[in-house]
């Protein structure tokens, strides 16, 4: 992050809690000459308890969806966006993913929920359901095309919002500079046929609810330094930054009835 900037003040999220009780979650990130951004978070007490699946919680989920796509792609990936997110900002986040079907009670406990691979993805009649309830109700899904993914990921999400096609989401978006200024948006990280990289998604209203980084490899940049020998440390970098934004808009942007 370059220079100093003012404060940026977040929305107000209301995140549903046990026995219909709400809680206000509030996050304050200041920009500065270092790589943190501070954060406050204020939760119920009546929050996250073990014998409610759905209770939030500020973690990640990975998607494990049916096609034959390896969607346990990149291991390293998220313990890796996890750990930047615990260090460079103030935010309890679960250092361990988890991994959840749409199909899932515990899905609705996870603001965000990331997919990837590298061939088919294919939802159920009932999952395209349960995925449109769940970004309906203030979930946030990321969706990085491992280099294979993209045909089947469009034609999925044409089903979950079929009037609500996939748009560019411009530089100027929160998305791109709610932590780390990104004034070129999305970062390129491997080729991809040497297509420039786009993020692209889709809007509840005002909200950004689907994120799709597509010819950029952004799991790919997360993963351990080393992993990809070709791969230059200061990609790694890039795409922590792009991970960290990714998630404190997805949780301070939630908003559910």
């Amino acid at each position: 992050m370059s220079g100093t900037r003012a404060v940026r003040r977040l929305t107000r999220v209301v995140v549903p809690v046990i026995a219909g009780v709400t809680a206000l979650l509030l996050v304050a990130l200041r920009g500065a000459s270092a790589p943190l951004a501070a954060s406050s978070v204020v939760r119920s007490s009546a929050a996250a308890t073990e014998t409610d699946a759905r209770a939030p919680r500020l973690a990640i989920a990975r998607l494990q969806y049916e096609g034959g796509g390896d969607w346990y792609a990149n291991p390293s990936s998220l313990p890796n966006l996890l750990a930047a997110i615990a260090t460079r900002t103030n935010l309890p986040v679960e250092r361990t993913e988890g991994r959840v079907r749409l199909g899932d009670e515990a899905l609705h406990s996870y603001p965000f929920v990331h997919a990837t691979g590298h061939g088919e993805m294919r939802l159920s009649d009932a999952e395209i359901v349960a995925l449109r309830e769940y970004l309906t109700r203030g979930g946030f899904l990321h969706v990085d095309d491992n280099y294979g993914l993209d045909e089947s990921f469009r034609r999925e999400i044409a089903r979950v919002f079929p009037d609500r096609p996939l748009v560019e989401v411009p530089a100027s978006h929160p998305i791109y500079h709610v932590v780390y200024d990104l004034p070129d948006g999305l970062p390129k990280i491997h080729e991809h046929d040497g297509k420039p990289a786009e993020g692209l998604g889709i809007y509840l209203g005002g909200r950004l609810a689907v994120f799709y980084s597509h010819s950029s490899d952004l799991g790919n940049g997360w993963e351990d330094i080393g992993t990809h020998p070709g791969d230059a440390p200061e990609l790694h970098e890039r795409a922590l930054r792009m991970g960290v934004n990714l998630f404190v808009y997805a949780v301070t942007s939630r908003v559910t009835p």
